[in-house]
């Protein structure tokens, strides 16, 4: 297994071309999870070059390349973060790298590897699919594959982030780090085992991708399952036999997130900490703000990510602002004449609801005729101001169907 005198090792190499990355606190979420406002502290490696942790492992793999390696070039496979760090660390230490993508990769995803100089294959309908595609590739070129976790090389530059961690905050008691494949949890475990070894170190999955749980839960690694979450950074079938190793040596706990509660730690992150986060990026955030994990003492969440797509990061906020009572979103009709749609909406106006959007059908099914169906959507304030407006609405004889 990978020591930490390697990674202390590889720590200077990698902080020359990485970011030194922000721990912040969020006093509101202190306030949630019951710890004094400076008690939880924020990593911001979403802050970090290409957008994640990703460059730190990446880097320094291809630093250790042999000038034959390097010259045959380079070939990996991802979701989307490791394929942006390995294409910027190749571009950095001149080697050209060849990444595959599953085909429903997240567009900024791809655009932004394309520009840090890799070329893109699309090829398969989730990452495994993409990783084998990408390891057949490299076999048949005699390259070197970068795996995304399943790699000393990969671990130990991505361990560099624990020692950041440490250099700020040297009391740690707790840390929760995301696991997808388990790259970063088995560098940043051996770390602060090694550094802070009565630290709490807690390991966080998307319920969707359970494998790492299930096989710690069972002592032994299980077979690799189906995945379905929002989390793309961290929907991988099953962590590596080596990765694994590290997950039973080091966790005093694993969890899971529903994607639900992910979604709903990115918009707190927006609203309150004013730091964009991708879905892997926020199950740190999401375990604690469910209770899923109980806070002790000083404690440290690795936001690992923050390449959300503009469309998935709008409909989250969209869904989310629903589900926390603030947007009410119904259907009602109204007299099929002129004024109709306009009294309906001085109704609201006067009970200050904020109008988003409205859908005027004239010819919906559903309502006689002579009336015309309306769909509204109106920001609020909190379930109490929803029921206040449907009372009224009601009132006036209004139809209100809660679409939501």
């Amino acid at each position: 297994m990978v020591s930490v005198e390697q990674i202390q090792a590889a720590y200077p190499g990698v902080r020359e071309i990485a970011h030194h990355t922000p721990v912040m606190t969020c006093a509101s979420m202190a306030e949630r999870c019951s710890l004094p406002a400076t008690a939880l502290l924020l990593k911001l490696e979403n802050q970090q070059r290409t957008g994640s942790f990703k460059i730190r492992g990446a880097y320094h793999r291809l630093t250790g390349l042999s000038d034959a390696e390097k010259a045959r070039g380079v070939v990996a496979a991802s979701a989307g973060n490791h394929a942006q760090g390995v294409a910027l660390a190749a571009h950095l230490t001149g080697v050209r790298a060849t990444v595959f993508m599953p085909e429903f990769a997240s567009i900024a995803k791809i655009q932004a590897t394309r520009r840090y100089g890799a070329e893109v294959v699309l090829e398969g309908s989730n990452f495994d699919e993409a990783v084998a595609a990408g390891r057949a590739f490299a076999a048949q070129q005699g390259a070197p594959f970068i795996s995304a976790y399943d790699d000393d090389g990969i671990i130990t530059g991505q361990g560099t982030l624990g020692l950041e961690i440490l250099e700020d905050v040297p009391d740690l008691e707790t840390i929760l780090i995301c696991v997808g494949g388990g790259g970063l949890f088995s560098g940043v475990a051996t770390v602060i085992r090694a550094l802070c070894p009565k630290a709490r170190i807690i390991g966080v999955q998307a319920a969707g991708a359970p494998a790492a749980v299930e096989s710690w839960r069972a002592g032994h690694l299980l077979p690799r399952g189906a995945v379905n979450t929002i989390a793309d950074g961290v929907a991988i079938k099953s962590p590596s036999a080596r990765t694994f190793a590290y997950i039973q040596r080091y966790a005093d706990d694993m969890v899971t997130v529903e994607d639900s509660e992910i979604a709903g730690a990115m918009l707190w992150l927006l609203e309150r900490a004013k730091t964009v986060v991708e879905p892997a990026g926020a199950v740190g955030a999401a375990a604690l703000m469910s209770g899923r994990v109980k806070a002790q003492g000083k404690t440290v969440v690795i936001l690992s990510g923050g390449n959300v797509s503009t469309k998935l990061l709008a409909d989250l906020i969209e869904r989310e602002m629903i589900r926390a009572d603030r947007y009410m979103q119904f259907f009602t009709a109204v007299p099929d004449r002129p004024g109709g749609l306009a009294a309906l909406l001085e109704v609201i106006a006067g009970l200050r609801g904020n109008i988003i959007t409205v859908v005027h059908n004239r010819i919906s099914p559903t309502v006689p005729l002579g009336q015309t169906g309306v769909e509204v959507l109106l920001e609020v304030r909190d379930a109490e101001h929803i029921a206040r407006i449907r009372e009224e609405l009601l009132a006036r004889n209004y139809r209100v169907d809660m679409l939501h």
